[in-house]
């Protein structure tokens, strides 16, 4: 395994590399197809290199653990929003999950629906391209508006059209309370009703989630409040008021509680040491229950309000699940199991279009080729 110590050596190995290279960062997200290259890790470019808590911003180099990231932001009151996803349990990994990991895949957990995404608080990023180049884009500062850019498009891009070494990240105070309303028994057409009416409100949601398997194995509808202790007290009364004609939601706010429900969430918790493949899909909410309805056999763990559903499907459900997607104009990732691809088939005009930045980036193809479907 290359696991380079510095971005000239990183730069170097690349340059010099002749075959396909696997991309690591922490190893703990292997989605898509198997790569069969030279492993390179950037777990050697490791550290907080910036840190201002007043001008609300962080630099890190990409092999930098995320646990470390977020000790160093919560010593200051701060958090990552965007609330990363720990895929261990779901996937049976080990490793250490990276701030590079986490920027290149764009993990997002359940407040996206409230802050936005990964790639939303990125600042700036250098990187490495298929030549051996280091290239740099966007800053460290949040009033930086300058170049192309590919600052969101690294987001997302699962190391094939470079190999991250630093990212500039905005943060954001962390809350001092917050509530949880449960509600248990709802269908799943009844628990995404209240999961977009609540989003719909002006109580400030920043959770919404509902799970088909719950506490006790029973239905569980759950929406997050953060904020002010009065401000969420406040909210989550009225809140609980405005739901009373589609369910008794309760209010929970001892914040251990809390913390593990949202957990739960965020790393599809009721999957885990569970056999089946697991799908990832993106459809507009109110389509969700029926699209999953039509699914013999699943489970699904609805986050951001429905728009977002977790399947645990038998393995010889894919054709089924991506034609369901299809028919409702959604997205389907498959995150765990095997199959034909991993990722959404894309348009032709699209799939021309991702074949010309991988080629602009990496024209000897041989950064993470064919991770995401197609060969570079």
């Amino acid at each position: 395994m290359l696991t380079p110590s510095t971005e000239d050596d990183l730069a170097r190995m690349v340059a010099g590399a002749e075959g396909p290279l696997r991309i690591l960062g922490g190893g703990t997200r292997p989605v898509g197809a198997v790569v069969n290259g030279t492993p390179l890790s950037t777990r050697g470019l490791a550290g907080v290199e910036l840190y201002e808590p007043g001008a609300l911003t962080l630099v890190a180099k990409a092999g930098t653990p995320l646990a470390d990231v977020e000790t160093a932001l919560a010593a200051e009151g701060q958090r990552l929003a965007f609330e990363p996803m720990d895929h261990r349990g779901l996937l049976g990994t080990q490793g250490t999950p990276t701030i590079g990991g986490v920027v290149a895949a764009n993990i997002s957990g359940p407040r996206r629906i409230q802050v936005g995404a990964a790639r939303d608080f990125l600042l700036g990023v250098r990187f490495v391209d298929g030549r051996g180049q280091v290239i740099r884009n966007g800053g460290r500062v949040m009033k930086n508006v300058t170049g192309y850019d590919l600052v969101k498009l690294m987001a997302g891009s699962h190391g094939t059209l470079g190999v991250l070494t630093e990212v500039a990240l905005k943060v954001l105070p962390d809350a001092q309370a917050a509530a949880t309303l449960r509600c248990r028994g709802l269908d799943d057409a009844q628990a995404v009703q209240a999961l977009c009416r609540a989003l719909a409100s002006p109580y400030e949601v920043s959770g919404a989630a509902h799970l088909q398997k719950g506490a006790g194995d029973r239905p569980e509808t759950l929406i997050r409040l953060e904020g002010f202790p009065d401000s969420v007290a406040y909210r989550a009364e009225a809140l609980q008021k405005a739901l009373g004609g589609v369910g008794v939601f309760e209010v929970e706010t001892d914040p251990d509680a809390t913390r593990a429900a949202w957990d739960g969430v965020r790393d599809v918790g009721p999957f885990h040491g569970r056999g089946g493949d697991v799908w990832r899909l993106s459809v507009k909410p109110t389509d969700a229950p029926g699209l999953v309805a039509r699914l013999d056999g699943v489970e699904a763990l609805y986050d951001w309000g429905g728009g977002l559903v977790w399947l645990l499907a038998p393995e010889d459900r894919g054709p089924a699940i991506r034609q369901a997607v299809s028919d409702t104009g959604g997205h389907a990732t498959q995150v765990r199991g095997g199959g034909a691809g991993a990722f959404q088939p894309l348009a032709p005009a699209v799939a021309a279009l991702q074949d010309a930045l991988r080629h602009k980036f990496d024209p000897r193809g041989i950064l993470n080729p064919g991770r995401m479907g197609r060969a570079a």
